[in-house]
């Protein structure tokens, strides 16, 4: 497996990031252990969780929690830790009280001392802000975070979710008072949606050897090739957000076109989706969520696959 520096910083990750928000929910504990085992076996260390992790639980009162949980028991028995490179974020509600989300000092501290403790680790390698908060001053949430780091807590940090003019206003601030800056962003980023990475974000990453890191890179789904827009409609919450958020005739031409480039090149859909994620400028590693070790292999197999110029030509212009 060829790895890829982790933004601007000396770490190195898989090309492909193993996203855990199934984890507790749709992918129970066993689950999900062999599906880390299987990961790790294959050459895969980076993994992405969040405190609040898995979310919508109808009985959730305090926040996900359990995706961390699972990892840290996997991690017991995981002789490899300096290997691995565990990402998690925080700044969701992790409770009703007034401090319980946010960016403020009080939170981070209190969000990194419980991920690190249901983590079962001594440290965190990338430590991610999930929202923004632009009433939190943003020399605080940099005060805060570069406290972590010098106290050997957490490796380095990213942000999730982030305009791209609060992003260059942060490095702006680091770079003024010397503080760790962000290495990587998370966002949106898929064949589908586009506009909002590659309109301004792109940009700013490449300048400034950010590194993107892609969620929802199939589409909720929807570029597995699974649906099909005369079948009837699949009864679950998940197909209800894949209908409302993308049944539309360009949506399906798009998948139409990944179904006869993965058809003349004997690959799967999810896999073409993921090789033209994979060369985009400054995308590091998609954060894919899997539910079985099958989907796994299937999603690992990306990083092999080369599709011809024309076929990755027309995939840009789609």
């Amino acid at each position: 497996m060829k790895y890829r520096t982790l933004g601007y910083s000396g770490a190195y990750v898989s090309p492909i990031c193993l996203g855990t928000q199934q984890f507790g929910r749709w992918v129970d504990e066993k689950g999900a252990h062999e599906i880390l085992n299987v990961f790790t076996e294959q050459g895969g260390n980076f993994l992405d969780s969040a405190d609040c992790y898995p979310i919508y639980l109808p009985d959730d009162n305090e926040g996900g929690q359990v995706s961390e949980i699972i990892i840290g028991r996997w991690l017991k028995s995981y002789a490899r830790r300096d290997d691995l490179i565990i990402a998690t974020k925080f700044s969701a509600p992790m409770g009703k009280g007034p401090n319980s989300e946010g960016l403020s000092r009080k939170h981070i501290i209190k969000a990194v001392e419980q991920s690190l403790k249901r983590l079962g680790t001594d440290y965190i390698d990338l430590y991610q802000a999930h929202d923004d908060y632009p009433n939190v001053p943003m020399e605080e949430i940099h005060r805060a975070l570069d406290d972590l780091v010098t106290q050997g807590l957490v490796r380095y940090i990213g942000c999730s979710n982030f305009p791209a003019w609060r992003l260059m206003k942060s490095l702006g601030l680091c770079a003024k008072h010397n503080y760790v800056s962000y290495v990587t962003v998370q966002g949106k980023y898929n064949l589908l949606d586009r506009a909002e990475y590659e309109c301004e974000m792109m940009d700013l990453c490449q300048e400034e050897r950010i590194g993107m890191l892609p969620y929802v890179p199939l589409a909720k789904g929807f570029l597995t090739g699974k649906y099909h827009q005369d079948a009837p409609k699949i009864q679950s919450l998940r197909a209800d957000d894949v209908n409302k958020l993308y049944n539309s005739d360009k949506s399906w031409k798009i998948l139409q076109l990944i179904r006869d480039i993965a058809g003349r090149n004997a690959v799967s859909c999810t896999q073409v989706a993921l090789v033209w994620l994979l060369q985009r400028p400054a995308v590091i590693s998609p954060v894919v969520g899997v539910n079985s070790v099958e989907q796994l292999k299937e999603v690992l197999g990306a990083i092999d696959v080369f599709l011809p110029i024309e076929d990755m030509v027309e995939l840009n212009r789609c």
